[in-house]
């Protein structure tokens, strides 16, 4: 009753001193009054049965005086509740723990990004209730193509130059971009790809970061590197590449589930106080590297996230598969050990930019460097350079979904 008396009095006091410039003077002394005297019944350790009419007689008052303080309806306690929380959770994530979506594979396989997960016949896609496990453990977005006339299925494939690799590739067409809503509410960019069933387009909608084409790999020509273009195509000249699958229409074309890339928590506190070790994981934001703003296709200001492979001062080189840091392999991650020897999954560094073959970069003061786990596929520092200190966000901390392997500690 004691504890019950004091939140009272807390909330008095609230009244009192918000709202004694437009109280008349009868209730502000009345307010006063019941206030006072509740405090001295609390002083004077008064009974439960005492402190009940205390506690009763000011609320009373507080029914004429409190103004939009008391009583409070549920919505504006709602309200008030949800803008509290808000509050708070907008200080955590930008002072000390901030989620983050892997968007990509440049940090594959230590990271997930989303993922295109390929059925090959309809007696394997998931069933209902399968997929809505596989919904609510992976946000796996079932994808289901089905032929609109009878023909071959075929790929739009274009001969081009890589200007980031600094080599002749053969893509698949361009998707259009298209606005689309995230959870119905969110505006969102989304990928619009073609295939083709005999001259007929089909078109193909993903989000915005998916990049379709090692689904279609995956799907009609057995998870082969690269498309099976004839060289004698020339330079940006595209043609409709043959899969052999031969459909009726209404049959299935292609069918995949795109899974979510892992989602994380990045430690936002810890290189206030020491510096970034290499080895780290490293999220930062792109605002200030020219260099990668021309390779980018969406806004500018974004976070991504690499390995840090070097601090101001150091020179680094590749001979492949290793890196090489102040004349030694590499060390400060499993990752890098992992590259080297091309374990199971990963790579191997490759020469590339300005750690081209035979070539050495030694990193600015007040700049850090990083690359990709994945360093075959990922558009990292060996393109666009270095990371201006300002920009270091901080380093992954706790992988929260999919609760799949990689759930846990981030590497």
């Amino acid at each position: 009753m004691r504890q019950n008396a004091s939140n009272w009095l807390e909330l008095a006091d609230k009244v009192e001193h918000f709202r004694r410039d437009v109280l008349p003077e009868n209730d502000l002394a009345e307010l006063r009054r019941e206030k006072e005297g509740l405090k001295a019944q609390l002083k004077a350790k008064a009974n439960s049965s005492d402190l009940k009419l205390g506690i009763e007689a000011l609320e009373g008052v507080l029914q004429k005086t409190g103004g939009t303080f008391y009583p409070k309806s549920t919505l504006v306690e709602y309200v008030e509740f949800f803008l509290v929380a808000g509050i708070v959770i907008l200080g955590i994530r930008a002072f000390f723990f901030q989620p983050f979506k892997i968007p990509t594979n440049s940090m594959w396989p230590s990271y997930n990004g989303m993922t295109g997960q390929v059925f090959e016949a309809i007696e394997e896609e998931p069933g209902k209730v399968a997929q809505t496990f596989r919904f609510l453990t992976q946000l796996a977005v079932p994808h289901r193509i089905d032929a609109p006339v009878r023909g071959e299925v075929r790929i739009p494939v274009v001969r081009g130059y890589d200007e980031a690799k600094g080599e002749t590739r053969d893509f698949l067409k361009p998707p259009t971009a298209k606005k689309g809503r995230k959870w119905l509410i969110f505006p969102t960019t989304k990928r619009v790809y073609e295939v083709y069933v005999g001259t007929t387009p089909v078109k193909i909608e993903v989000p915005g970061d998916f990049d379709l084409e090692k689904v279609l790999l995956d799907a009609f020509y057995g998870g082969a590197e690269k498309f099976p273009m004839p060289a004698d195509v020339p330079m940006r000249r595209g043609v409709l590449l043959g899969t052999g699958k031969q459909v009726e229409a209404g049959d299935r074309i292609l069918a995949f589930d795109i899974l979510t890339g892992d989602q994380l928590f990045v430690d936002r506190v810890s290189y206030h106080f020491v510096k970034p070790s290499v080895g780290d994981g490293f999220v930062f934001r792109t605002d200030n590297i020219p260099n990668l703003h021309e390779m980018m296709t969406g806004p500018n200001e974004q976070y991504y996230i690499k390995r840090l492979v070097g601090t101001p001062g150091d020179t680094l080189r590749i001979e492949e598969p290793v890196l090489y840091r102040n004349g030694e392999p590499i060390e400060g991650s499993d990752a890098f050990a992992a590259n080297a020897n091309r374990d199971g999954d990963f790579p191997g560094y490759r020469s590339l930019g300005v750690l081209a073959e035979g070539m050495e970069f030694q990193i600015p003061e007040h700049e850090y460097m990083a690359i990709g786990d994945n360093s075959a596929s990922s558009l990292d520092g060996r393109y666009w350079g270095t990371i201006p200190e300002k920009d270091v966000i901080g380093r992954p901390l706790f992988i929260y979904y999919p609760f799949a392997k990689h759930w846990g500690p981030a590497p």
